[in-house]
């Protein structure tokens, strides 16, 4: 999946304009670089299109550990959408990561962030 392609499934998902979804997007993927391990982080980074692998790199140069309210908080401040926009938005960058990488790939990465954020896309 490429880049335009992974904007406009959350851009539909999350009923966004394709710019929101952009933005959104990148900002997702930095939150999950920040989640994962740095090794996790450049093989995930690996099976995504350049222009949010980058993202998920640099996420990983400051691990954390969150729950999902606490990155909907993070999107919410760093895009500048509602609480429930971010919510629904976060969600679909989820849902459409899942259809954009190997199903082995997708399931390494949501056994680091936890079980809380694959729940939310189930």
């Amino acid at each position: 999946m490429d880049f335009p392609e992974f904007v406009q499934d959350v851009a539909t998902r999350a009923q966004l304009s394709r710019e929101e979804a952009a933005d959104l997007s990148r900002a997702c993927a930095e939150l999950l670089g920040h989640l994962l391990s740095s090794g996790e982080a450049r093989d995930l980074a690996l099976e995504l299109p350049d222009e949010l692998g980058q993202y998920v790199r640099l996420g990983a140069e400051r691990h954390e550990r969150f729950d999902f309210q606490e990155a909907v908080s993070r999107i919410q401040q760093r895009v500048g959408l509602s609480e429930p926009e971010s919510d629904q938005g976060l969600r679909a960058v989820l849902a459409t990561l899942r259809e954009a990488v190997s199903e082995r790939e997708f399931t390494n990465a949501m056994s680091q962030i936890g079980h809380e954020f694959l729940q939310v896309i189930r």
